[in-house]
């Protein structure tokens, strides 16, 4: 069963990615806690799959510093969404250096992009089958000018443009981390992260379309997109 930590003390705001998290998906189970003492000793005695946090707790401009710093020192590899007020600009690589996955501004994102992030986390941190490596190239096939529909297994994906080339981008990169900045090469307009996460999302339903199983794109936290290729199994294809 999954388990879930959100620490933020305002209740409103603790409730509504309480809610969020649960409609992601079910079975989820969600503890709130509201003050730094209570999320410490809660993070102690629990594993959680992944913890919602904020920076500022209370009078504790930067509890969520420690708590992040305490869960690292467990060496469980929890993976920490934090949600903060405070600006992006400052504290996304204040975060990225104490290795959260990702940092979402409070009053800039909407509930699909949290919710997107969140899935994020738990398809990462989930464990995934080992099975035999295959060379990406037997699986997915790509046009050399990026304009047509590329094909997984066989089966052709429809992507629009943009994505053809993000796709194109990691699988040219497999194993390396394609940063953000280097994907806004690729893209034409809207070159922020979030952009580029809508996009990353795309190509990954096109994909499970033929291949349910696919979770060969990995999100790097703060830092950008792995290509994996992980092979898909047989008989994979929707009927």
């Amino acid at each position: 069963m999954t388990r879930i930590a959100v620490i933020e003390d305002d209740l409103p705001t603790s409730n509504q990615l309480a809610g969020w998290i649960a409609s992601a998906r079910s079975g989820i189970v969600i503890d709130q806690w509201f003050t730094r003492d209570d999320a410490e000793a809660a993070l102690a005695r629990e594993h959680y799959d992944a913890v919602v946090l904020d920076i500022e707790l209370g009078r504790e401009r930067h509890a969520g510093v420690a708590l992040i710093n305490a869960i690292n020192k467990r060496r469980q590899g929890t993976p920490v969404l934090v949600v903060s007020a405070m600006p992006a600009a400052i504290y996304r690589s204040i975060m990225k250096a104490l290795d959260a996955w990702d940092y979402l501004q409070k009053t800039t994102f909407e509930e699909s992009d949290f919710i997107e992030t969140f899935l994020d986390i738990l398809r990462t941190a989930t464990p995934v089958s080992a099975a035999p490596a295959a060379p990406a190239g037997d699986a997915l096939v790509l046009d050399p000018l990026w304009q047509r529909s590329p094909t997984w297994r066989g089966e052709r994906i429809n992507l629009p443009l943009t994505a053809q080339r993000i796709l194109a981008t990691l699988h040219q990169r497999s194993g390396e981390v394609v940063s953000y900045d280097e994907l806004f090469e690729v893209v034409k307009s809207g070159r922020n992260r979030d952009n580029v996460r809508k996009h990353v999302s795309t190509i990954r339903e096109a994909l499970r379309e033929v291949d349910p199983s696919f979770e060969g794109i990995e999100n790097v936290p703060m830092r950008g997109f792995r290509w994996v290729g992980l092979p898909a199994s047989a008989g994979s294809k929707r009927p």
